[in-house]
């Protein structure tokens, strides 16, 4: 009895549903039409180049196995990609023994030497996502502007979107982030992700090779363009002329352009003023340094995606003592749960500050005044100055009074080096601050409180590790 290519594709789909879970093979099999069958070649079509590639990639043993098994040794797959518009040229190309059909296309910068792929890369890593991008107050601007944009790429007021801030603060998290949650919701869209060194690289490439317009033409093919480090395009004139003219086609053809910077468009030096104009036609977003409770958040969020439990008291250590960089937050999470794995150790409070040490310089400083001073103005929301200054309202007094007493409790300083840290004033001024917090601890619960939260961070940050 002669199969025919439905049959054929059925009986492998009954093999391929065996060998992987449902939701695969609803996203990735479901939507493959088989086409003809010609001798011992089945040909399919896939929706995309994308899913041509997935493909490849993911499931290349399971698919030769399943096609042998129905059709013999000699069996082939041969891909057939859908093109919507059946007007354009169509071109036929072998890759490794099978074959698909695409839409003539530009030159692709991003394809491999020696291997001829048509397919546009989106060069997104996807471990990147919006699910581990933890908000709070440093990033919310910036991932909401975000997450509007992976709704409707090119449609909103935030284009081009421009991420700035400093080394570690997520930035390429969360271009790549956009990039993948545009990817999953509009495969049809080209999405690209490139970096401004690869990008200069590529330019230099096509001057040597005279197809500087293939490769502009190529940039203004994509729907949704992602740059990171767009500063690096300082001084590279050549690079910022061909920039320009990629970013006014996308532009005014209602593309999402996307740009991370270390610092805002303003502030971008040896960059032409045309360029930095347009990077402020949309959104400029910061990220900010976390606060604690977002860096205690993002260190939870690590740990129980590595299904590691920890104590409070352990991450709110680690959260604390690792302040500016989101990036060496989660070094030390790997680094510590490395050391406790290989070395076979508990993780505890001295194997954590050992591990911070590598990571952070000062961990093991001595506080000094400046430092309780700063603790006591971010827990009470009171500006240093003031505490300093002559303010006589009450919260303010009250957070001097308060700085004192533990300047007194936990520094070497006399008490007449503690006054003149608070504006000048006698060790009598001093001494009448620590008694009056002493004489209320009991009967002013608000007080207790906040100097018990103190005294906690203030142990965190001393020398020694105080439990």
């Amino acid at each position: 009895m002669t199969l025919d290519h439905v049959t054929i594709w059925e009986n492998c789909l009954q093999t391929i549903k065996k060998n992987i879970n449902t939701q695969s093979f609803k996203t990735w099999f479901e939507p493959i039409k088989p086409i003809k069958l010609e001798g011992s070649v089945l040909t399919i079509q896939v929706p995309n180049n994308f899913f041509y590639e997935w493909l490849e990639e993911n499931y290349v043993g399971l698919l030769k196995k399943t096609i042998r098994q129905e059709l013999g040794q000699s069996a082939k797959l041969e891909y057939q990609i859908f093109v919507e518009d059946h007007t354009k040229p169509s071109v036929s190309s072998s890759v490794s023994g099978r074959k698909f059909y695409s839409p003539q296309q530009i030159a692709n910068p991003f394809v491999i030497p020696g291997i001829k792929k048509l397919k546009v890369d989106p060069q997104l890593n996807h471990k990147y996502q919006f699910d581990n991008f933890i908000e709070g107050d440093c990033n919310k601007l910036a991932r909401s502007a975000g997450k509007a944009i992976a709704k409707n790429p090119g449609g909103t007021a935030f284009n081009p979107l421009v991420i700035y801030g400093d080394v570690g603060l997520g930035k390429t998290h969360l271009a790549h982030a956009i990039g993948n949650e545009v990817y999953s919701k509009f495969p049809k869209k080209n999405t690209v992700y490139v970096s401004t060194e690869r990008f200069t690289n590529q330019i230099i490439e096509a001057i040597k090779k005279n197809s500087v317009n293939e490769l502009v033409n190529f940039y203004q093919s994509i729907d949704v363009l992602i740059v990171d480090d767009i500063q690096f395009l300082s001084g590279k004139i050549k690079t910022q002329e061909i920039f320009f003219n990629i970013f006014n086609q996308l532009h005014q053809l209602g593309k999402q352009i996307i740009l991370t910077s270390d610092r805002p468009p303003k502030s971008l030096e040896g960059i032409q003023d045309r360029l930095i104009s347009r990077f402020k036609w949309g959104l400029s977003a910061d990220l900010q340094s976390p606060d604690l409770e977002t860096r205690m958040a993002i260190v939870s969020a690590k740990l129980d995606k590595e299904k590691v439990n920890l104590p409070d008291q352990i991450v709110e250590f680690i959260s604390y003592n690792v302040k500016d960089n989101v990036r060496e937050l989660e070094g030390v999470l790997v680094s510590l749960i490395a050391q406790a794995s290989l070395n076979d150790k508990v993780i505890d409070l001295h194997l954590a500050k050992s591990v911070v040490e590598n990571f952070v310089s000062g961990v093991s400083k001595e506080i000094t005044i400046d430092n309780i001073k700063q603790l006591v103005s971010d827990h009470l929301k009171v500006p240093v100055e003031k505490i300093q200054g002559k303010t006589r309202k009450r919260e303010v007094v009250m957070a001097r009074q308060l700085s004192m007493y533990l300047a007194k409790h936990h520094t070497n300083s006399s008490l007449k080096a503690i006054g003149d840290n608070f504006g000048g004033r006698d060790h009598s001024t001093v001494i009448y601050s620590c008694k009056t917090v002493e004489d209320l601890i009991d009967t002013d619960p608000l007080l207790k409180d906040a100097l018990n939260e103190l005294e906690r961070k203030v142990k965190m940050s001393l020398t020694g590790i105080k439990t």
